[in-house]
């Protein structure tokens, strides 16, 4: 490695050790629902954040509570030694990272940006190459869980790059989640966080299938989904959403658009690799007849909502 190189790595390594424990100067673009926990968590650690969000008001909860305000995404990562970014797909990626004030108009050597957006893969390793380009490093981090699992602090991550950078952020990774794992090299975290999605998609629309054959055969909807949640098949998701088909909760967990955006990440990965997706692809029909519907907003458990239309059922 030249020398330019080695001090880039050398300097990766900005961080400090406080009475708190791994302490740094961090930075977060995108205060969506997750990422806004994620800083409430990190603020919580006692860490320093800087944060940046299209809409300033949803961060004014967060600025209350110590986080420091910046106008651009590029000044967020001017001000930090680790900046994390969790936007909604990859065209929302490209906007905060792209541009005189974007984020890699911001990284000089030493720099570290940590993507927890679920975005194409192939993407991620181009903005992967052009951190590097100027000095920095940047794995992609995408999470399982729910802003509930979050809460609780049983959050999972997944992290694809360079081993070496994901030792130096792996506790603060894990003051967001106590569950990291190093999956490969930059992209492959995403391609396991597409795995993970598209299996909770077709798990949920199974379980609706499951409950569905039992109403239409006389038992009733609670006791079939009670049956169902304390079985074999009981995997996480199906103990946290099954009981959505009895009660919807006012804001989706995760919505019908962002499981869809996921779904065609999927079945995108599935014709590149010639890797067959049957179950995937009819889930996914499901979910563009929930958006046809108008129910795009409503957390994807509503597929049971489209097959019980299906099946003359009431909702």
């Amino acid at each position: 490695m030249h020398q330019k190189g080695r001090e880039a790595q050398e300097d990766l390594s900005c961080l400090l050790r406080g009475e708190k424990g791994f302490m740094a100067n961090l930075g977060f673009v995108g205060l969506g629902v997750m990422g806004s926990e994620m800083v409430n968590r990190l603020l919580g650690k006692g860490h320093t954040v800087t944060g940046y969000n299209r809409t300033r008001s949803k961060a004014e909860w967060l600025i209350k509570k110590g986080m420091k305000w910046a106008n651009s995404p590029r000044a967020v990562v001017a001000a930090a030694d680790v900046t994390f970014s969790m936007v909604t797909n990859s065209a929302a990626l490209g906007a905060v990272m792209n541009g005189a004030d974007g984020m890699l108009a911001g990284v000089t050597r030493g720099k570290i940006l940590v993507d927890m957006s679920t975005v194409s893969p192939a993407y991620s390793r181009d903005m992967a190459a052009k951190v590097r380009e100027k000095g920095g490093d940047m794995v992609d981090a995408p999470v399982s869980g729910s802003i509930i699992t979050l809460q609780e602090g049983k959050l999972s991550v997944m992290v694809g790059g360079r081993k070496e950078t994901l030792e130096k952020v792996k506790p603060l990774l894990q003051d967001i989640g106590p569950k990291v794992t190093h999956v490969g090299d930059n992209g492959l975290a995403l391609v396991m966080k597409i795995g993970t999605n598209l299996s909770l998609a077709v798990q949920m629309l199974a379980f609706s299938e499951g409950v569905l054959l039992a109403e239409k055969s006389g038992i009733a909807r609670e006791t079939a989904v009670d049956v169902l949640t304390h079985s074999v098949i009981a995997s996480p998701m199906v103990q946290y959403r099954g009981p959505f088909i009895l009660k919807m909760p006012e804001e989706a967990w995760f919505n019908v658009n962002m499981m869809q955006k996921d779904m065609d990440l999927a079945l995108e990965l599935g014709r590149q690799l010639d890797v067959p997706m049957p179950t995937t692809a009819v889930t996914n029909e499901f979910l563009t007849a929930a958006r046809g519907m108008g129910l795009v907003e409503k957390d994807f458990a509503v597929v049971f909502d489209v097959l019980a239309q299906m099946s003359g059922v009431k909702p």
